[in-house]
């Protein structure tokens, strides 16, 4: 399974580690409370709703070197846009896997 990575960051960063750490706190603070309202949003059957969050959920994936994920989630949420939820479980593995890592950040 892919694993969340800083290595975009750190290149996007260019060394600088204050704009590392300006980044990895915006994603920490936003990505929370966008899966909240996801799940809230599924749990709803709100799926066009969920498809707006997993837009912006998608962009976080790719900064954290997600390519895989990324690409699920481009897929899940034209999916969703159409009603279908095969793709849910797939996509709620990788918001675990985001949360763990961005938890995990000092």
């Amino acid at each position: 399974m892919e694993r969340p990575n800083l290595d975009y960051i750190k290149e996007i960063s260019g060394g600088n580690e204050e704009f590392e750490k300006r980044f990895l706190t915006i994603i920490q603070n936003e990505f929370p409370k966008e899966k909240t309202e996801y799940i809230t949003q599924m749990d709803g059957d709100n799926l066009e709703e969920s498809a707006t969050i997993v837009h912006k959920i998608k962009h976080k994936l790719g900064i954290l070197g997600l390519h895989e994920g990324y690409r699920l989630a481009i897929k899940y949420e034209e999916d969703l846009k159409y009603g279908d939820t095969k793709l849910k479980d797939e996509f709620n593995e990788i918001l675990t896997s985001v949360e763990e890592i961005i938890s995990n950040i000092a």
